[in-house]
């Protein structure tokens, strides 16, 4: 039978399933729409009033386009031209959005519809033969079904190797100390010894300990930037550093304390030293202490002496482990180990 809305019912007047294309649907009678309808009322109390704002919005908004539209004609500053067109679409995004918040049939509006669960025993039925025909395929590929295998279990160690690998062993006592040591001879990236007159006043130049200016250690952690910052006289970057800077001389790590960057440009009128990576700058006279950028700490110095033949020595070791931070990092070393 029918009813008056017109959907076809069974005795009991239930809905009937009806087929259509070789699809089983269940016919939805759609209600009939009322002017009284509460969930076709808009959301404001005060209906009238909202219309009125959102003309109100509207209208400023085709009032900040028409502006912006002569001010473009007019080539108007690029201030008059912003604030029009802000104007407008503030004017008409307001009023579009108030329009759809308050004016606008509230709703909630819901469609029935049939149930699209199927039963219990389809479930179960459709999970069998999955299993039962996923079961024969690889039983009759079972040579390559090994294979796979095979293939998956060897990647799966050969994978593990570079992150083994990669671990490497542990540093120990190599972040903290370099191969400058009392006595170390400075020389430059040739080999050749660093005598006091082969730098001017203002001059620079990247230093090594002898023996290592060839070495993966020495071109990372070993170089060493040399400064004369005068003709004559102790440099004495901090208290404690007295004789760290004879005749004029300063040497501090190359390596930048936030990345490791090598720290080689040189501001002679502002006696900074430079790191191109990120432009943290550092005040030479006063012991390296970084003054822009993002380095944390200040460039260790090495505390240098004159031997008898003009030729610059380390006094010693650096104070302090050079380059970035790490986890373990101390302030300072005592007698070449971490104190």
């Amino acid at each position: 039978m029918t009813d008056v809305d017109g959907m076809p019912r069974a005795g009991d007047g239930s809905p009937v399933m009806i087929e259509h294309d070789g699809e089983h649907r269940t016919p939805v009678a759609l209600p009939v729409a009322r002017f009284d309808d509460p969930h076709l009322e808009p959301a404001a109390r005060h209906p009238r009033r909202a219309e009125l704002i959102v003309a109100f919005f509207l209208l400023v908004g085709i009032a900040g386009v028409a502006a912006f539209g002569g001010a473009y004609v007019e080539n108007a500053s690029t201030q008059a031209l912003a604030v029009t067109f802000g104007v407008g679409l503030f004017g008409l995004g307001f009023g579009l959005t108030a329009w759809g918040k308050y004016l606008m049939p509230r709703g909630p509006f819901e469609e029935a519809r049939h149930e699209l669960r199927t039963s219990d025993s389809e479930r179960q039925a459709m999970a069998a033969a999955l299993v039962e025909r996923t079961g024969v395929v690889v039983k009759r590929r079972k040579f390559l079904g090994g294979l796979l295998g095979a293939g998956f279990g060897i990647f799966g160690v050969v994978a593990a190797f570079p992150l083994l690998r990669s671990l490497g062993p542990l540093p120990g006592k190599l972040l903290f100390v370099t191969d400058w040591r009392k006595g170390s001879l400075l020389v430059d990236s040739g080999g050749r010894p660093v005598h006091k007159d082969d730098l001017q006043p203002g001059g620079i130049m990247t230093v090594f300990p002898n023996g290592f200016q060839n070495t993966d250690n020495g071109q990372a952690v070993d170089q060493t930037v040399l400064i004369r910052l005068q003709a004559s006289g102790n440099i004495v970057t901090m208290p404690g550093r007295e004789s760290w800077g004879p005749d004029g001389f300063v040497a501090y790590s190359k390596m930048c304390t936030h990345l490791g960057c090598p720290v080689g440009l040189y501001e002679r009128l502002l006696e900074m030293l430079v790191c191109p990576c990120h432009q943290s700058m550092f005040k030479v006279r006063d012991g390296a202490v970084p003054t822009f950028g993002p380095a944390p700490r200040p460039l260790p110095q090495l505390p240098l002496t004159i031997d008898p033949d003009g030729y610059l020595r380390a006094q010693a070791g650096y104070d302090q482990p050079v380059g970035p931070g790490f986890w373990e990092r101390n302030t300072s070393l005592k007698n070449g180990t971490p104190a």
